[in-house]
């Protein structure tokens, strides 16, 4: 089982999940394919340089105006050489974006890097969860009982949170409800809309599971 280690106060988990993410592509390969539905590990790895450094184009898949500067920008970025555009994302965003910020970045970054590092790991075969030290997994606990509240908002039914043998976040409230139980990056990935791929126990009544959305 693959093992992440525990980091230095002066090294950020996101910038050690973004670079660990980056030997993954390279391992798997521009054509391999990810979780995020219809994207190879080459679009996955486009996606994070407009995020990093081309706002505009970013919105561009959101607003009209701006759609033919998203598809033009995203053109030129997918005909790079791949371990180049695996680099600009090891990079890192420039220092005008917020998300370069020590403090934001550690909040925003974080949980999207774990999550995309999965989104490659996951959908190779033979892929095994990792095992997280426990500040890693503080970190990805704290993430996902902050963005739950938005991830379950149309789950239909009260959502609780559990770390076997550890902390419970309510996240919905409701008059069904269905307990998620799992290790903190396994409940952030279901959050994320990859329950196929999540590792963890869904647990209620035959009525709330009924009703019960899952995100994605």
């Amino acid at each position: 089982m693959p093992v992440l280690r525990s980091l230095p106060a002066d090294t950020s988990y996101a910038a050690e999940e973004r670079s660990a993410l980056c030997d993954s592509a390279l391992e798997a390969g521009p054509d391999a394919p990810t979780l995020c539905a219809g994207w190879t590990v080459r679009d996955l790895m486009v996606h994070l340089v407009v995020r990093d450094g081309r706002p505009l184009a970013a919105v561009g898949t959101a607003l009209p105006p701006l759609r033919g500067l998203g598809r033009r920008v995203v053109a030129e970025l997918g005909a790079l050489p791949f371990e180049e555009l695996v680099e600009r994302v090891r990079t890192g965003p420039p220092r005008w974006n917020p998300t370069a910020l020590p403090g934001l970045g550690r909040l925003v970054n974080g949980a999207e890097f774990f999550v995309h590092h999965e989104d490659v790991r996951r959908a190779q075969p033979h892929w095994a969860p990792r095992r997280l030290p426990a500040d890693v997994s503080a970190s990805l606990w704290r993430s996902v009982r902050s963005f739950g509240r938005l991830a379950y908002r149309r789950a239909g039914v009260g959502v609780v949170l559990v770390v076997p043998g550890g902390q419970r976040a309510v996240v919905r409230r409701g008059s069904w409800a269905v307990s998620i139980a799992g290790q903190p990056g396994e409940l952030l990935l279901h959050a994320f809309g990859r329950g196929s791929r999540a590792l963890v126990d869904i647990d209620g009544s035959p009525e709330a599971l009924r009703r019960f959305t899952a995100p994605g």
